[in-house]
């Protein structure tokens, strides 16, 4: 008998985008080893203060805490975790992280710091979402997760040219709406 659907895929147990302080920025969770949300906040705070030394600026680093793989990086104030069971293949998770860092940074032009992020948190959690769904890997690429999140985000002030045909009709048809209650 061949195993469950979600043993036989890599998964993921949550992603977390914390400040320079471990406060948090966006943060998800996709399994219920953390059942309430002060069990988040110290499982939170546990891997913040056994990573904040270390130079995870350059490249991502591994570590183990409490039976997980947390796999992270730093960008300027921000401090980016995603986390697997201790089974998990480090390399993926490591992948997944990658994805969720450049598609963050490509959202941001550039800008990656947490003042940006906060300005931004609507594109950052639908970064999220296109790269893991109830703890399954569904896309790692940066650069289509990126274009997903453009393409929902797209707002009426956007030039029409950006925006899809439903888009368009929705913001012609708001526009027309306006028009008639004045």
């Amino acid at each position: 008998m061949s195993a469950p659907y979600s043993e036989a895929c890599p998964s993921v147990k949550n992603i977390l985008l914390l400040d320079s302080d471990g406060k948090r920025v966006a943060v998800k969770y996709f399994s219920d080893d953390w059942p309430t949300n002060a069990a988040k906040e110290a499982f939170e705070r546990v891997v913040f203060t056994k990573t904040q030394k270390t130079n995870a600026r350059t490249e991502a680093e591994i570590a183990m805490f409490e039976n997980y793989i947390v796999v992270y990086k730093f960008v300027q104030d921000l401090h980016f975790f995603v986390t697997g069971g201790d089974d998990e293949n480090e390399l993926i998770l490591a992948t997944v992280l990658t994805a969720f860092f450049d598609s963050v940074g490509t959202l941001l032009r550039g800008n990656v710091d947490k003042r940006e992020a906060l300005e931004n948190l609507d594109l950052i959690l639908l970064c999220i979402d296109e790269i893991v769904d109830g703890g399954i890997i569904l896309e790692t690429d940066p650069n289509v997760i990126a274009g997903k999140v453009a393409s929902n985000s797209i707002d009426s002030a956007a030039p029409l040219s950006e925006q899809t045909l439903t888009q368009a009709f929705a913001t012609a048809r708001e526009h027309f709406t306006r028009s008639l209650l004045k």
